[in-house]
């Protein structure tokens, strides 16, 4: 049987290696332990852009690059340049038919000049009753057949883009296909409502009229999105006039129209366009600071780029509930910042899609939330940052020595004494009696063993904990800037029992106002409670039942707190808050440190303000208790902590 191989053409390659967004969930952690929500840590990388990557854009890069294109366009021009052109090419024409006059002295010479004297003031009007004046100067009938040329390919420019270079030069046969093009364009239009319309018959259109479309439409559907954009940007040229401007301009256009035989299509293909896509702003108007006239064509294409870039800068912000990178039209990139900005905007899709699928990110209920997975590599990074700044030799974690055939193999092994109970490390042995000359030949080859020989595997025990972190979750926590530092805390002491003591059963327990129990993957999107009461007694209530489910483990109690107690749990299950803390609320508090003693379990607090109340608070609990009390800054926090979570499970 023989074999070919070629390259994969049948989607992605099945085997190549999946695309590494650890750098990318790194750098959503340090945002994230700073304090900061899954779902703003994710959309300030997409902002920023991801480093290293080819020099790829964020969002802030390519929102930089539409406002300063966005400025570049409204100072480019003024809106009336067809105006102001159509006025100059009507005063030479008048002027040409009076060079012409001057020297006849007929009374029809002078009449017409008072004809000319009495036209009136709107350039629209003036050129409609001149329409059928019958010009004595020749160089005056060539202007103004110019000007009204010139009216024809501005006036159908403004609707269709490129009509104006494909009647530059006055054809009957030319206007008489763009008649034909405005029918059939229509008659598509009215059968895709009935639901009768075919691709086919688009294809049929655009074979005829193609060339009239420069942008190249694939389907009905596009072609409506380029008409539409482009009748809602004249509307807005129209709405950006003075009152004047818009009459003079508007009267022109539909002279224009009907002079050409138009009217009556374009007004069909107006409503058409503006029923399908009424969510477009039609009359919103836009402010152009530029000196140099436009002509109309220009103006309607500045002001539909403009409205593009409109667009394009909200869906680029990503400051609205829900916010995707997929609500950005790449189309709309490509117009405003070429080929290379849509790679960029592929490039950070690409994270925020792999991120979800390979089981960092979560939508759930139109929130993001990080995965237990995401969780387990934060608390990582918490706890290398949390190492970084310890001495190595202060990361001892074995405990007792020789524990007998139930503890862990730490790897290497010992010649055997009388009364251990070490497995025997059947390898070693006989390599030992191989080489005290113990093998024996015949029949059967074998090896003798002596009580020499003999070796064990060394074991560890490592006493299971039961660990408690309590941290304070009030709102003087985000106040005082150290709710991140405590929430890196307890990341990096979930990751160090996860990875370094796996026998140990640990619970982290968040308080204000009530306490609860903090699952691991949720701690990384863990906010501060923007509630009154510091409320610890309902803490160590919920630590001292986990201490009471685990009788055979060593207890070990943290908390991590910048405020005395302020709050207390009712009989009826409910918080009393009270501040100065009462004298109950207190009482209370320190009856549950009381149980914590009784239960063997040392609590060492760890301080983070320097409160006199709670200093004495605290004091209070160390006199009790006998555990000790920290002051650390918030930075040293993880490093307090873990430190000294490690000397107590070394000390037991």
């Amino acid at each position: 049987m023989a074999f070919r191989y070629g390259e994969y053409h049948d989607g992605p390659d099945p085997l190549a290696p999946p695309y590494d967004v650890r750098a990318a969930l790194d750098e959503m952690g340090d945002a994230i332990l700073s304090g900061s929500t899954p779902v703003h840590a994710l959309r300030d990388l997409l902002k920023r852009g991801l480093p290293g990557t080819q020099e790829r854009r964020g969002l802030d890069d390519m929102l930089r690059e539409v406002r300063k294109r966005r400025r570049d366009l409204r100072e480019r021009g003024r809106l009336d340049g067809t105006l102001e052109r159509a006025r100059a090419l009507l005063d030479k024409a008048i002027g040409q038919e009076r060079a012409e006059l001057f020297p006849d002295p007929s009374d029809d010479a002078r009449l017409r000049e008072a004809g000319l004297d009495a036209l009136p003031e709107d350039t629209a009007s003036a050129i409609q009753e001149l329409s059928s004046y019958d010009w004595r100067s020749q160089a005056a009938r060539q202007t103004f057949e110019e000007l009204r040329d010139l009216l024809r390919r501005e006036v159908l420019d403004s609707q269709f883009r490129g009509l104006r270079d494909a009647l530059t030069n006055p054809d009957p046969e030319a206007m008489r296909r763009v008649r034909e093009m405005m029918a059939d364009l229509n008659g598509m239009l009215d059968k895709d409502a009935r639901g009768e319309h075919t691709q086919a018959d688009f294809e049929q259109f655009m074979a005829k009229y193609g060339d009239l479309f420069p942008e190249k439409p694939r389907n009905l559907d596009e072609l409506v999105d380029i008409l539409a954009r482009r009748a809602a940007a004249t509307q807005r040229m129209l709405a950006s006039m003075t009152p004047r401007q818009r009459e003079e301009l508007g009267n022109l256009m539909n002279q224009t129209l009907e002079q050409a035989g138009l009217a009556d299509e374009m007004r069909r293909l107006g409503e058409a366009l503006y029923s399908r896509r009424p969510d477009l702003a039609w009359n919103a108007p836009e402010r152009l600071t530029g000196e140099e006239p436009l002509a109309m064509g220009d103006a309607v294409t500045a002001l539909e780029e403009l409205a593009d870039l409109t667009q394009l800068e909200t869906a680029l912000r990503q400051d609205y509930p829900g916010a995707r990178l997929d609500d950005i039209d790449e189309d709309a990139v490509r117009r405003a910042l070429g080929r290379s900005a849509v790679d960029d905007l592929e490039a950070l899709k690409r994270i925020e899609r792999e991120l979800e699928e390979q089981g960092y990110l979560l939508r759930r209920r139109g929130k993001l939330e990080l995965t237990p997975k995401a969780v387990r590599r934060l608390g990582e990074t918490a706890l290398r940052r949390v190492f970084s700044s310890l001495d190595a030799g202060r990361r001892g974690d074995h405990d007792q020595h020789d524990a007998g055939s139930a503890g862990e193999l730490t790897g290497s092994s010992r010649p055997w004494r009388f009364g251990d109970e070490q497995p025997i490390d059947v390898v070693r042995t006989l390599v030992n009696g191989v080489r005290s000359g113990g093998v024996t030949l015949g029949d059967r080859v074998g090896v003798r063993l002596s009580v020499d020989d003999f070796e064990v595997a060394e074991t560890e025990r490592r006493s299971a904990a039961a660990v408690c972190l309590l941290v304070d979750l009030s709102y003087s926590m985000a106040l005082r800037g150290t709710w991140a530092a405590a929430k890196q805390t307890a990341l990096a002491l979930q990751a160090l029992v996860a990875s370094k003591f796996p026998q140990d059963a640990v619970q982290i327990i968040g308080f204000s106002n009530y306490a609860r129990v903090l699952q691991p993957d949720e701690l990384a999107g863990l906010d501060w409670d923007m509630v009154q009461g510091t409320n610890l007694h309902h803490a160590l209530l919920i630590a001292g039942r986990h201490l009471d489910r685990h009788p055979d483990f060593e207890p070990v109690v943290l908390v991590v707190t910048d405020g005395e107690p302020t709050a207390h749990l009712l009989r009826n299950g409910r918080s009393a808050f009270e501040w100065p803390p009462s004298h109950e609320t207190l009482e209370l508090t320190l009856s549950e440190v009381d149980k914590m003693t009784r239960r063997r379990a040392t609590i060492n607090v760890f301080m983070l303000a320097a409160d006199d109340r709670l200093k004495e608070f605290v004091d209070e609990v160390a006199r009790r208790n006998g555990g000790r009390v920290f002051s650390p800054s918030a930075d040293r926090l993880g490093e307090y902590v873990v430190s000294d979570f490690l000397r107590l499970r070394r000390t037991r």
